[in-house]
């Protein structure tokens, strides 16, 4: 979870490689309004998002159900949607927060290219933001690295929680 430009899904599909589990990438689930105001520079407001988180809670469900592991890169930004992200799960869910610096994610944003999420809409991500610190399962990795050493760092932080031994990740660590 972060904001846009944080590696979510760079990392997510590290993470979920090392573990051999399935990835889903959040935006693609996105209604096609949303993404029509997100490129127009809009941004989204809750109503915008609760379709959205519900039908990434409908995949953790299932997952849950299916009892297998499920990585979702999904920005989260604020506590309710966690909070909602957290029932629909129906057990237990890990959140990895990519941090950074706006100067950093501004770039990034900058210099991504056949992407929805215009860089001019960095700023109301990090006023929407409620930084997840103190909340259960969280595990917060900087991303002044590379991916493959953000991802190693939260493999960390989930084996220390006891969720995710990083021992038994799948590749490097």
């Amino acid at each position: 979870m972060g904001v846009s430009g944080c590696g979510k899904t760079s990392v997510g599909v590290e993470i979920a490689a090392r573990l051999g589990l399935a990835f889903v990438e959040g935006d693609t689930l996105h209604p096609r309004g949303n993404v029509e105001k997100m490129a127009a520079a809009i941004p989204l407001t809750d109503e915008d998002r609760w379709p959205w988180l519900d039908l990434i809670g409908e995949a953790l469900c299932r997952a849950h159900d299916e009892r297998r592991g499920l990585v979702v890169s999904c920005s989260a930004l604020k506590k309710s949607y966690r909070d909602r992200l957290r029932h629909a799960a129906g057990g237990r869910l890990v959140f990895v927060y990519l941090e950074g610096s706006r100067a950093v994610l501004h770039a990034r944003l900058a210099g991504r290219h056949g992407h929805f999420f215009p860089p001019a809409l960095l700023d109301s991500q990090f006023a929407a933001l409620e930084d997840p610190a103190g909340e259960p399962l969280v595990v917060s990795v900087y991303i002044d690295a590379a991916v493959d050493s953000i991802a190693e760092a939260a493999l960390q932080g989930l084996g220390a929680l006891g969720d995710v031994p990083a021992a038994n990740a799948k590749g490097k660590g």
